[in-house]
């Protein structure tokens, strides 16, 4: 059985390039509604090596979630969504251009590792 992290995961890799979700976005999709900061601390644990677009995971506000732990990997986040032409507004994303609405049938097949 897949754990939570692992179903986070699993939505994560489904975002396509050019388009974000938010941390309740993904909680839901996974199955852990009303958990959002779970999904944070899943992100923050991937490392490169594991192929998740962990950098595709926005804030609510449409911004990236800054902390002092991340050691510039804010900065990196930014970058990154820019390369696969996502616009800033500022520092925001605008939420209706971007945002990532998944097929209901893409939902239903999404694999948690069963």
């Amino acid at each position: 059985m897949a754990n939570s992290y692992d179903q986070i995961y699993a939505v994560v890799r489904q975002i396509p390039p050019g388009k974000v979700a938010t941390y309740g976005q993904v909680a839901e999709l996974a199955g852990l509604i009303g958990k959002p900061r779970v999904v944070g601390y899943a992100l923050y644990k991937v490392s490169p090596e594991d192929e998740i677009p962990w950098q595709r995971v926005i804030n609510a506000k449409g911004e990236i979630s800054t902390s002092a732990f991340r050691d510039g990997s804010d900065d990196l986040q930014r970058v990154l969504l820019e390369e696969e032409g996502i616009e800033f507004e500022g520092n925001k994303i605008n939420l209706s251009q971007y945002r990532w609405q998944p097929a209901a049938e893409m939902i239903e097949t999404i694999d948690f590792g069963h």
